[in-house]
């Protein structure tokens, strides 16, 4: 291929919002793959807070991403040129990819995942992918959600937290959202079937917590961090479980905020734990097969919206930290996916 792609690359380390002093759009060439590698002509971008985290100096479960080189982000594309067994021209692939319009694929280190037919592309990015998967796991797997439990989440009208809490009433649960305006509580109680939903921005959370559960919060999903963490732990019972998924409230501030009520683990002999969806990659068949009868019975609902432009990636991710999104937020890159290669 002899015609430039572009791609954005990380030239400074944001303070707060990603803005355009941080970022830069360039022309390269299109790359050739080698031996055992394939190249993948990017059709959708995930946008997910975790982009930010990987942009910070500081290492997370994986390295920062380096001065100079291409945004990471997961995305999904076309496989168009092959010199790798792996894969085939016309696959479908997700992985790694990056803020780019191709990127090159092996069967090592830079693995993407062949998608089965029949799954429809923004589905394989939202549903079927990090949301769906990540919320299956924090609630069957680390907050083990039960038949009469009190469950909380933040961040309810997130990808994550609008699937995880639906998944805690099909298990049974009595779900109460946290969410930042009128219109998302409407949402996540009268269309997904919440039993209440608090707006942090209007309401005091640890008193409303308190009014809605009288007896302690049995489970706490935790999306956000910092105040509302600390309004939760306020309000556990006794053997309560916390699902510690993420912080986006510390993500883009210059000092994570305090979270003060730790002892309340202590008095209330409960267990707080961190997950990463990494540690699942070996049973997410599992979790789509889970997944698939409550999505095709109608008994579990969700919210995508499609951003077109690569330009539009660093915009459509500040989206998760203003608050101003419901459900999976998705940047489409091409139309590769959209029909035959």
């Amino acid at each position: 291929m002899t015609d430039p792609q572009r791609r954005i690359l990380l030239t400074a380390r944001p303070d707060g919002l990603v803005g355009p002093d941080c970022l830069s759009v360039e022309d390269a060439p299109v790359p050739t793959p080698a031996e055992g590698e394939a190249l993948v002509r990017l059709a959708y971008l995930s946008i997910d807070p975790t982009n930010r985290v990987w942009m910070r100096e500081q290492d997370s479960y994986l390295p920062a991403i380096a001065i100079g080189e291409v945004v990471r982000a997961a995305g999904l594309g076309v496989v168009v040129e092959s010199r790798s067994e792996a894969y085939t021209v016309g696959d479908l692939v997700m992985g790694l990819l990056g803020w780019q319009e191709y990127a090159v694929v092996d069967s090592g280190d830079r693995a993407a995942q062949v998608i089965p037919p029949g799954l429809a592309p923004t589905d394989v990015l939202s549903i079927y992918g990090s949301t769906g998967l990540t919320a299956w796991f924090g609630v069957h797997d680390v907050a083990q959600v039960g038949e009469g439990d009190v469950f909380v989440v933040s961040g309810a009208a997130g990808g994550v937290g609008s699937v995880a809490g639906q998944l805690a009433r099909i298990a049974g649960a009595r779900v109460i959202g946290i969410a930042g305006s009128a219109e998302k509580c409407r949402w996540v109680t009268e269309d997904l079937g919440f039993d209440a939903c608090i707006d942090y921005r209007r309401e005091d959370v640890a008193a409303r917590l308190a009014e809605l559960c009288p007896d302690g919060i049995d489970v706490y999903f935790d999306n956000v961090g910092g105040a509302i963490l600390d309004a939760a732990l306020a309000n556990l019972a006794i053997g309560a479980r916390i699902a510690l998924c993420g912080a986006i409230a510390s993500y883009t501030a210059a000092e994570p905020p305090p979270v003060r009520n730790t002892f309340e683990l202590v008095s209330q002999r409960a267990r707080m734990e961190g997950f990463l969806l990494l540690d699942y990659v070996e049973r997410f068949p599992e979790a789509v097969m889970g997944l698939l009868p409550l999505v095709v019975e109608g008994r579990l609902r969700y919210a995508v919206e499609v951003v077109d432009g690569l330009e539009r990636a660093p915009e459509t991710l500040n989206r998760l930290f203003t608050g101003d999104h419901t459900g999976k937020l998705l940047v489409r890159v091409s139309d590769a996916a959209d029909r035959p290669v």
